[in-house]
């Protein structure tokens, strides 16, 4: 009997992981499992840690870099409705890990609550979010969490508060644990200035980045006092390609790909222009996509 058995209806093997990216890129994963709820993942887990099986939580894949090669482990997706509810309650809100998180902040911004209008412009899932802190020049997610649902590897579910979760810049203290749900603390507001806001923030992005094309958002992490964005371009790097994947000229920190790219396009295009920032700056740049 095949250890997956139980979970049969829910599993799938061999499965393309491409279509799942932003970045469209990349091999395949060796199982795909969708859970009804937390329970059924909590049981999985503990199956696939016996096993000795890598497991990756892959939400919107907005941050993204699956190696050509695939992943040789169980690439979870939190897809089914037990991670897609959203509760309100007044000012609060508990939301499931698998709720997108773009239509969640406009849809909360033009109901008038503050708080989310600067994750305008921002792909993803709120697991993704918190266990990154996504954000940018507007603000942080980490900021208006209270506290966060997290499933341990050896199938243990703990609530952590804000304090406990290690919030700083693009990272949190979550770590290998997989979040299920998070509970934010937002604040009221007229509808139609944070409607307001979030539109402000989402045509800037418009402008400044290339949010039509193949991406996996900003590459680097801005290096303490500086712009990645503002070194790549200073190293005359926009434009820059390997193969089919080149650093987008709207926006430095953003490597874009045509359509044949290969995940190594990408990978070769990083570290060049790793290599020529830290000969010219001195400045060692760290990638903040996730790559697989």
């Amino acid at each position: 009997m095949n250890w997956w058995n139980e979970f049969a209806d829910r599993i799938e093997t061999d499965v393309p992981l491409a279509p799942m990216t932003w970045y469209r890129l990349g091999g395949r994963a060796r199982y795909l499992f969708r859970p009804r709820d937390a329970a059924d993942l909590a049981s999985f887990m503990l199956r696939a840690g016996h096993e000795s099986l890598p497991v990756k939580v892959l939400g919107a894949g907005a941050n993204v870099l699956i190696r050509d090669n695939g992943f040789d482990g169980v690439v979870v997706r939190l897809d089914q409705p037990a991670f897609r509810r959203v509760e309100r309650n007044g000012t609060t809100a508990k939301v499931g890990a698998g709720v997108d998180l773009m239509p969640m902040s406009r849809r909360f911004s033009r109901d008038g609550l503050s708080g989310l209008e600067c994750m305008a412009g921002i792909p993803g899932t709120i697991g993704g979010a918190v266990r990154m802190n996504a954000g940018g020049r507007f603000g942080e997610f980490g900021r208006i969490v209270r506290e966060a649902d997290l499933l341990h590897p050896d199938g243990v579910i703990e609530t952590w508060p804000h304090d406990r979760l290690g919030f700083g810049y693009r990272r949190s203290a979550i770590s290998d644990r997989i979040v299920l749900s998070v509970r934010l603390e937002l604040q009221e507001d007229d509808p139609v200035e944070v409607t307001r806001r979030y539109d402000d923030c989402f045509a800037y992005k418009q402008r400044s980045q290339p949010l039509t094309d193949n991406s996996a958002g900003c590459v680097f992490k801005n290096p303490d006092g500086q712009s990645a964005g503002a070194l790549i371009d200073r190293a005359g790097l926009k434009g820059f390609s390997c193969g089919l994947a080149r650093v987008s000229p709207r926006h430095a920190n953003f490597i874009v790909t045509d359509f044949g790219a290969r995940a190594s396009d990408v990978l070769r295009l990083i570290d060049a222009i790793r290599d020529r920032v830290l000969v010219l700056f001195g400045t060692a740049l760290e990638i903040e996509v996730d790559v697989w």
